[in-house]
C-alpha cells in the first residue's frame, strides 16, 4: 500500500503521547499527529519550550488539542510522576518514545540513579514510561521506539552496555539506541507470545537537520551556533527534521502496520518512509531477553506481560 505521509488518515479520537515533543522529530511527530485530530500529550522537561511548541501547533492547526506533562528521563521519579498524570489521561493510542539526547558529554556521567546518563536517559527512561503507562495503552495501541543508523556505526557490546569499563561519547549514543531497538523487539515477542493485540515498532529519521526543515520560529534554529553550520554545510545528503518525523508518524498511525515492524527513509538518509532492517545484534531474541531482566532489576520496575 502506498503511503502519502502529507495527507495521513484520520486520528480524531485518538491520544498520543510524544516524549520530547517540545523540540526536534518530537515537535514535528506532535505537529504531524495534530494535523490529523489526534490529542497530543507531549511530555517534555522544559515548560517554557514546550509552551512555545504549543503555540506552534494551535497556530497551525485550528482547533488542535495539546497539552504538557513534566518528564525527565533521566530521574526515575519523574518518570513516575509522568506516568502518573498521564495514566489519568488515558487510554493512549500511540507511545512516541522519541526524546534523547544526541550529543554525549565528553566525559561518563550518570543520572539521577546513578546510570551512564545517555544510556540511562535514552533508554532506560523509556523503558520505565512505557512499563507504567502500559495499563492504559488502548488495546490497539502502539508502541514506538525511535531508533538510530548509529546501531550500524558501532558495535554493540552488551557487557559494557553502560560503559563501565570504557566511555566514548558517539559510542554511548549508540548503545543507548541498540538497547531501544532491543527492547522494541522484545516487547513485540512478548506481546506475540501471550496473543496481546497492541504493537511496538521501530522508527528512525535517517540523516535529519533543522537547518533543513520548515521554519518554526522558537523550534527550529534552537541548536548552538557550530551545530547548525555543521547541518547546512552536510544537511543536503538527509532531509529536515519534518521529514525525518514521518517514519515515527507512520509507525504511529498507518492502518496496515504491524507488530515487529521498522521503518525509515527510502534512501537510508532521506526520502518517504519505509520498511527497513536493523543490525542483527540490535534484533537478537537473546540480547532482548536478557535487557528485559536487566532493565527492570534496575528500575525495580516490572511490565504487566
Amino acid at each position: 500500500m502506498s503511503w502519502d505521509p502529507q495527507a495521513l488518515p484520520s486520528q480524531a479520537g485518538r491520544t498520543f503521547v510524544v516524549t520530547g515533543g517540545n523540540a526536534g522529530l518530537g515537535y514535528f511527530t506532535a505537529e504531524q499527529l495534530a494535523g490529523a485530530g489526534g490529542r497530543v500529550i507531549i511530555a517534555a522537561r522544559s515548560a517554557e519550550r514546550t509552551s512555545v511548541a504549543i503555540d506552534s501547533i494551535r497556530n497551525r492547526v485550528a482547533g488542535a488539542e495539546v497539552s504538557h506533562v513534566p518528564f525527565d528521563l533521566t530521574s526515575l521519579a519523574s518518570v513516575r510522576e509522568a506516568a502518573a498524570r498521564i495514566r489519568d489521561l488515558g487510554p493512549i493510542a500511540g507511545l512516541a518514545n522519541n526524546a534523547g539526547m544526541v550529543i554525549a558529554p565528553r566525559a561518563r556521567q550518570v543520572t539521577a540513579d546513578g546510570f551512564e546518563l545517555i544510556v540511562g536517559g535514552n533508554y532506560l527512561g523509556h523503558f520505565a514510561l512505557t512499563a507504567l503507562v502500559f495499563p492504559v495503552l488502548a488495546p490497539n495501541g502502539r508502541v514506538v521506539g525511535m531508533g538510530s543508523d548509529s546501531t550500524r556505526m558501532v558495535r554493540l557490546d552488551v557487557d559494557d552496555l553502560y560503559s563501565d569499563r570504557r566511555y566514548a561519547p558517539f559510542r554511548a549514543y549508540a548503545f543507548s539506541k541498540h538497547a531501544l531497538h532491543g527492547f522494541a523487539f522484545e516487547l513485540d515477542r512478548r506481546l506475540r507470545a501471550v496473543g496481546d493485540g497492541r504493537a511496538s515498532l521501530l522508527a528512525h529519521p535517517g540523516y535529519a537537520t533543522s537547518a533543513y526543515a520548515a521554519k518554526r520560529p522558537g523550534i527550529t534554529g534552537r541548536e548552538p551556533g557550530v551545530l547548525r553550520f555543521g547541518e547546512r554545510v552536510t544537511g543536503w545528503v538527509g532531509q529536515g527534521k519534518d521529514r525525518g518525523a514521518w517514519p515515527m508518524v507512520r509507525a504511529l498511525t498507518d492502518p496496515d502496520a504491524e507488530s515487529g515492524q521498522f521503518y525509515g527513509p527510502s534512501r537510508l538518509l532521506a526520502g518517504p518512509p519505509v520498511l527497513t532492517k536493523p543490525v542483527r545484534s540490535s534484533a537478537s531474541p537473546a540480547f532482548g531477553a536478557r535487557l528485559w531482566v536487566d532493565s527492570q532489576e534496575r528500575t525495580d520496575i516490572h511490565f504487566p506481560l
